[in-house]
């Protein structure tokens, strides 16, 4: 969770944005070569055929391209991709080096902090128990954590269950009042990161406007685990992990400040002009259940499909996520934990994005089933690196 804007969708304030070879991972290419082993030969192919499919192959891959340029040109120690076209299949891509220090490779698809991606994962067990008659959308969050959100131009009793979920509620950020290397080493309690925030006076009244805070999502997760009885880590294993598979994603449990599995090192430097630092060992109880989450491109693609697929909530709970407001420019629009945003080639796509220091993830889903995921192990400074995150986004899901 950066200092300045704290893990949060970066974009929604600067708006998220040499001959190479095709990276395909060994399983994709499994999966290709059985597909073409049927039981009647396919016909042979025409010259015609043989020359498309040769310049095909000849052409630098996009997505590689993208990343070799991220590193490159923009100075990023690592970035990854995980991208998955409508058929399932999946190709993974790296550039860069996973240690500067061993100057390792970076692992294919490996484990990242995924910052506020986390507050999709949220917003799907709050409307799971919408759906199931425990919380109400336009209930106030008096009605579950009474007395508990009061102070200068706040109050609990006006702000309803949507408004934190779409970011209308109001709320003042906590993020910007907590140190980097605070925040690196300690552990905060979901309620003193509230505490925080309620310091400071309200940004807007509710419901009048969108802005951006991380406090939304604290006050989310405190009302799922009031309703549950559970904790919200438990919660998110139980209803969405394991229900569909996500086998490389966790919520850090108290203390925890390594990655479990293999990993790029995370970097950050703050400010701007001074040298990279490795972040990869931190706290992330900072971002609880608006960015604490670890992952991979992989499952965040799977999520996401999965989700835009109907198999984690009701159709009218996941109609009620994918309601937007504008939310800033370049044609971002804001759901409940859920952002849609315009493609180069026609139409949209469905993610969220995150940052926390060490990493940046970039991504989602189509409605025809594309999907791709970008990370990098450093989060971009200038204006020029943020749009060439975007773009490799672009590129992957309008290739």
């Amino acid at each position: 969770m950066r200092a300045q804007t704290r893990q949060g969708l970066r974009s929604s304030t600067r708006q998220q944005g040499g001959r190479r070879r095709r990276a395909v991972s060994a399983a994709a290419a499994v999966a290709i070569g059985v597909m073409t082993l049927g039981a009647l030969a396919p016909p042979a192919a025409s010259a015609s055929d043989s020359a498309a499919s040769a310049a095909a192959a000849a052409r630098p891959d996009a997505v590689q391209q993208a990343l070799n340029t991220l590193v490159r040109d923009d100075g990023m120690p690592a970035a990854l991709a995980s991208v998955q076209d409508r058929n399932g299949r999946i190709r993974t891509y790296t550039a860069g080096v996973g240690d500067l220090t061993t100057g390792s490779k970076v692992p294919r698809d490996g484990q990242v902090r995924i910052g506020s991606n986390t507050k999709a994962f949220t917003a799907v067990v709050v409307l799971q128990l919408v759906g199931e008659g425990k919380i109400g959308l336009d209930a106030t969050v008096d009605t579950y954590l009474p007395g508990l959100v009061r102070g200068k131009g706040i109050d609990g009793r006006r702000i309803t269950v949507r408004q934190l979920l779409q970011h209308t509620s109001g709320l003042p950020e906590y993020g910007i009042h907590v140190d980097d290397d605070e925040i690196r080493n300690r552990y905060f309690e979901p309620r003193e990161l509230l505490d925080i925030a309620l310091r400071y006076k309200a940004d807007a009244a509710p419901g009048t406007t969108w802005g951006y805070s991380n406090t939304n999502y604290v006050l989310a997760g405190l009302i799922v685990q009031k309703v549950t009885g559970r904790p919200l880590a438990e919660e998110m294993d139980r209803r969405i992990f394991k229900r569909i598979g996500l086998r490389h994603t966790y919520f850090p449990t108290p203390g925890e400040m390594t990655i479990r599995e293999p990993h790029p090192h995370g970097y950050h430097r703050n400010p701007a002009n001074t040298p990279l630092r490795d972040f990869t060992e931190m706290d992330p109880s900072a971002g609880w259940a608006a960015g604490q989450l670890i992952s991979t491109n992989s499952d965040l693609n799977r999520f996401f499909t999965a989700l835009l697929a109907g198999r984690l909530l009701p159709a009218a709970q996941l109609a009620e996520m994918r309601t937007t407001v504008p939310a800033g420019t370049s044609g971002l629009r804001y759901g409940l934990g859920l952002t849609s945003r315009p493609l180069s080639c026609g139409g949209v796509y469905w993610g969220h994005g995150g940052d926390i220091a060490g990493y940046e993830t970039r991504g989602g889903v189509t409605d025809d089933g594309r999907a791709a995921n970008v990370a990098i192990t450093n989060i971009p400074t200038d204006e020029a690196a943020t749009q060439h995150v975007k773009d490799a986004v672009d590129r992957a899901l309008c290739g």
